[in-house]
């Protein structure tokens, strides 16, 4: 697969967020219920943030939630988002977020994208190789969607409520998001759909489609891609989460030889293990970095870097961060004293 150095184009994203969330039977939307002391939307968020071929994000909520979509912007320090106020559907909402590039009424136009994903708030499991292939593919065909296999077989039932008939599990799939679009495609389809489509409607590419003649390019998306629908689905995104975020972590060298050997050992074992392992020398000028992190191991051999240790924690707990743990080691004195005790040793 081609890498995002193929992305020489801008892309955006619009995040319809709208949603009173009905089926989850909380007074909360789905997309604002907070697990690791962090709002469900600001994961999702913070998934397309930190891929850096990804220039902008729209973000529609409904008036009553805009006040709240903003400090959640201030708190967990989102810098690429713009937050615009949807309508009394999700066709209607999207078309608000796709006008913040043409036609705003909130604040200054963005700049236009050549491609824009579209995407659920509240699916924070989304990786970047899989965006990748849908931005691409939406440059290549116009449009392009994430597919699953269906898992239940449908069918069609009477006005009496007796079946119908059943579809050939086999040739159908489920439509899932993300979807990508060429900008001009999917807005002009928006500008020419019906009213009917905007109150009934629920499929993007089927509004590509009709409106704009184009045909979407169907991918087959992992199985990470379902969306936070019912409540018990929450405690299953928590555990997600949890998880994934203890799969990464940030070594702390220090600049002596002895600490950035082990640090270099550390490293390759801890990867070995399928952790993903940034090394730093020191924390001083690296907060875009450990703002990413959620694990952090520090080397050192003396109690002499206690302060800056500190220092990050104090930095960490300003940004709110959403620690499911913190993990802090801590290696002072070790290589010299073994050193000593080896000198020792030889003396006698």
């Amino acid at each position: 697969m081609m890498g995002s150095d193929a992305v020489d184009f801008p892309v955006a994203v619009v995040l319809p967020a709208a949603g009173c969330g009905e089926r989850t039977g909380l007074a909360t939307p789905k997309q604002f219920c907070t697990f690791l002391n962090r709002p469900l939307i600001s994961f999702t968020i913070e998934t397309f943030e930190r891929i850096p071929w990804i220039e902008s994000i729209v973000v529609v909520v409904a008036k009553e939630s805009h006040d709240l979509m903003l400090h959640i912007i201030h708190q967990f320090h989102h810098t690429k988002v713009k937050v615009v106020e949807g309508g009394t559907t999700r066709h209607r909402s999207i078309f608000k977020g796709l006008q913040a590039f043409s036609e705003s009424t909130e604040g200054p136009v963005l700049p236009r994208p050549k491609v824009v994903i579209i995407h659920d708030a509240v699916r924070p499991f989304v990786d970047e190789d899989f965006l990748l292939k849908i931005t691409l593919a939406a440059k290549e065909q116009g449009a392009s969607g994430a597919i699953r296999p269906l898992v239940s077989t449908v069918i069609a039932t009477t006005s009496e409520g007796f079946l119908d008939h059943s579809l050939e599990r086999t040739k159908y799939r489920a439509s899932e998001m993300p979807q990508g679009f060429l900008y001009d495609v999917i807005y002009q389809a928006y500008q020419r759909c019906s009213e009917f489509d905007f109150e009934f409607g629920t499929e993007c590419l089927h509004l590509a489609l009709q409106y704009s003649g184009t045909s979407a390019k169907l991918i087959e998306g992992p199985p990470t891609l379902w969306k936070v629908t019912y409540k018990r689905d929450l405690a299953a995104a928590e555990s997600i989460i949890k998880e994934t975020l203890s799969l990464s972590a940030c070594l702390i060298s220090g600049a002596m030889a002895e600490t950035v050997e082990l640090s270099s050992r550390l490293q390759k074992n801890l990867e070995s293990h399928h952790m993903a392992v940034d090394v730093i020398a020191c924390t001083k000028e690296n907060n875009e970095l450990l703002l990413k992190t959620r694990n952090f191991i520090q080397i050192s051999t003396s109690g002499a870097s206690l302060s800056e240790t500190e220092e990050m924690v104090k930095f960490l707990r300003r940004q709110s961060m959403p620690f499911c743990t913190r993990l802090l080691l801590y290696w002072f004195i070790y290589i010299s004293q073994m050193r000593h005790q080896i000198s020792k040793r030889m003396m006698s």
